[in-house]
């Protein structure tokens, strides 16, 4: 009797791609305890500490202590239920349950934003007073900082007294931008447009003014350059890093057990990835330009909540909004190039759908109770910025290819002269005596060879032992999720 042969379509291999960017897998488990569900353990858990809390805490202390209350136990079942159910999105380090639990925070934000946006101006503010009464009768008129006074002549005091806190946490944001876009040409963009906007928007932002040699040194050169620089930096040297991770039950030392836990926060593998090829089509090159605008909206949407509901630079809701979009944003931009970068992806990820959602709803609130401060706008400088922003853009997206391009020909071009042609490079080889690999073995070579998930240090090795990796000589096109988890 034959055997049934089973056919995989083309739509249920664009799928499981999609799957391994949306809900990733754990590859290789070593201790189990720590990947199994434990819903009956969770679930006992969450419903004791409800009850705790429901018959055992005082409810005559006042009413917004028992709203409050109320909030925090929602709240925190909603994360539960996060935890259980939601994807883990494209990153498994350290554990997939932290990022089910990022797109839960997501998802709770989008909520608290769509229910804002059907509120008046006394509600909202009312909401906000609530959680900070130090807000009742604060107005951003009372802001008292100087900005853009007394800007000549340029000392090294005055540029010794301007590296505050604020300054440090710029620093340290470019940092993280570096290590999440890892692309020289679209974070200067970024960073340079960002200045032009702030110019631009000045007449409605009063906190945009600032001195010449502030925007040009203090914000493009040390902060930003120096972020980018370093985060660069941080990449490469990833980059270069071998990761053959060892399970914790094959080490024999205690110092051994505790390094290899420790590394459990670190990046599983690293690649380095390519946003522009020498033959992008259309469809990216407009896709990177709208991470260039998008990335500015997000920026724009800071300054403008915080002018048009009257909140001080210091209100926590600032800080706490910022270190909850950072997390979000790792998986979002993930998501993002694998959707822009690898055309076997179809389907957008939901963390990044997410993400957009809460960028525009953001948007929308500003729109809606700055109208009063946007009737001040002048339409000319929001024109030019629009124009500039298209512009600046697009040419920063054509140098990239054309830089993409030449340096694709030089390395073909050294690679010929070693014998790695793209033809040995590109064939997959059979297994071990002769055996051919298994389809999962080919699917995970195929998305790492279109990864070019091979470090440079690996590809240096092969080609000194003769045995080049499987590895395009043209590094552009798809780039799986394979190579990069953190």
């Amino acid at each position: 009797m034959g055997g049934r042969t089973r056919t995989v379509s083309a739509s249920s291999d664009f799928s499981e791609y999609f799957h391994e960017i949306n809900d990733r897998q754990v590859d290789d488990i070593s201790i189990e305890f720590f990947y199994k569900p434990h819903t009956i353990t969770l679930l006992l858990l969450s419903v004791g500490t409800m009850l705790y809390m429901a018959f055992t805490r005082d409810e005559t202390v006042s009413h917004q202590n028992n709203i409050w209350t109320g909030m925090c136990c929602a709240t925190f079942f909603f994360l539960v239920i996060s935890v259980l159910t939601f994807p883990n999105g494209p990153f498994t380090r350290p554990h997939p349950a932290l990022w089910r639990l990022v797109f839960g925070c997501s998802v709770l934000y989008l909520m608290f934003l769509v229910f804002i946006l059907f509120q008046d101006y006394e509600t909202v503010r009312s909401i906000l007073v609530f959680f900070y009464p130090e807000l009742q009768n604060f107005t951003i008129d009372m802001d008292e900082s100087n900005w853009g006074q007394n800007c000549n002549p340029l000392t090294f005091d005055k540029i010794w007294s301007s590296l505050d806190i604020f300054a440090f946490a710029h620093l340290f944001g470019w940092m993280m931008k570096a290590l999440l876009i890892r692309h020289y040409g679209l974070l200067w963009t970024i960073s340079i447009m960002w200045e032009v906007t702030e110019l631009l928007f000045a007449h409605l932002l009063p906190n945009f003014i600032e001195c010449w040699w502030d925007a040009i040194i203090l914000d493009i050169l040390l902060c930003n350059g120096v972020g980018i620089y370093i985060g660069m930096k941080v990449c490469r040297w990833l980059e270069m890093r071998d990761y053959k991770w060892e399970s914790i039950k094959d080490i024999s030392t205690t110092s051994g057990k505790v390094k290899r836990a420790l590394m459990q926060f670190t990046p599983e593998s690293w690649i380095q990835v390519r946003w522009m090829d020498s033959d992008s089509p259309a469809k990216r090159v407009l896709s990177v330009s709208l991470l260039v605008i998008a990335w500015q909206l997000t920026e724009l949407n800071t300054f403008f909540l915080k002018h048009v509901f009257q909140m001080p630079p210091h209100n926590p809701f600032n800080a706490i909004r910022i270190l909850c979009l950072g997390p979000i944003v790792a998986p979002t931009i993930r998501q993002y190039y694998l959707y822009v970068t690898d055309r076997r992806v179809k389907r957008m990820g939901t963390q990044c759908w997410v993400y957009i959602c809460i960028t525009l709803s953001e948007a929308f609130i500003c729109f809606k109770f700055g109208r009063e401060l946007f009737k001040q706008t002048v339409v000319t400088n929001v024109l030019i910025w629009l124009l500039l922003q298209m512009v600046i853009t697009f040419v920063c997206v054509y140098l990239c290819v054309t830089w993409n391009r030449r340096r694709e020909i030089k390395d073909v071009g050294n690679d010929s002269g070693l014998g790695l042609n793209s033809s040995v490079l590109d064939t997959p080889q059979p297994g071990e005596g002769g055996r051919r690999p298994s389809p999962s073995a080919d699917r995970s070579a195929d998305l790492r060879r279109r990864a070019g998930g091979v470090s440079a240090r690996d590809r240096l090795n092969a080609v000194a032992s003769g045995a080049a990796p499987r590895r395009s000589v043209r590094l552009g096109g798809a780039v799986s999720e394979d190579g990069d988890r953190f």
